[in-house]
């Protein structure tokens, strides 16, 4: 119930901010040139904000590589879904978060819905690219030495930061909390709509109640 509720107040607010950036640059319509269209990185809301941004940050910064993925992959017989690598990303967190004093099932649970909300972006990407051909990515990442370093990366300090917030996640403040955090992350990023709601689909284990 709180899961439902939290994303039906994510979704109207994001959907709000995602209206708001209307006129910015979209987050990445070609992955390939997502460096050269932003003049710097984007700032980090958790750089202005404590509470659970360092993981909404880090959660949107995984959204922007599914376009990397997504390139890669396209017009390939390589698939969105990849069960064995998934299992492998799976095993190896609920391993690390042992040695960090974390819940190895709660911590699967948050990386579950990173990958799905991953895999989301991508369909939403090849949709476009399907019906918009000149949208195209005209670059072909390469998913092993350039894309993965990133997300092992990502990963790393993704479980540093469900450490540190252990406390944040936990009722009666974690929905509030992390519904204020995950607007910030999406205007601080630039996330245009897709990639609103793969942020949205991203969120729901992070409170420890969820």
């Amino acid at each position: 119930m709180h899961s439902r509720r939290l994303r039906s107040a994510l979704v109207a607010v994001c959907a709000a901010t995602a209206v708001s950036l209307a006129g910015a640059a979209p987050a990445a319509a070609h992955p390939s040139t997502y460096a050269s269209t932003h003049a710097s990185p984007p700032v980090r809301a958790a750089a202005v904000s404590p509470g659970l941004t360092p993981l909404t940050d880090l959660f949107a910064e995984r959204l922007l590589l599914a376009d990397k993925v997504a390139a890669a992959k396209y017009g390939t017989d390589k698939p969105i879904d990849d069960p064995v690598r998934e299992r492998q990303i799976l095993d190896d967190v609920a391993t690390r978060a042992t040695g960090l004093g974390l819940d190895p099932d709660g911590v699967k649970a948050v990386f579950r819905d990173q990958i799905e909300a991953n895999k989301l972006v991508q369909r939403g990407l090849y949709a476009r690219w399907d019906a918009h051909p000149e949208e195209r990515p005209t670059e072909r990442p390469d998913l092993v030495k350039e894309v993965r370093p990133q997300l092992d990366r990502i990963t790393t300090e993704l479980l540093r930061a469900l450490h540190d917030t252990g406390r944040l996640r936990t009722p009666p403040s974690c929905e509030p909390r992390l519904a204020v955090a995950a607007v910030r992350s999406a205007y601080g990023h630039e996330l245009d709509a897709l990639h609103v709601e793969g942020l949205v689909r991203a969120l729901p284990s992070v409170c420890a109640d969820s």
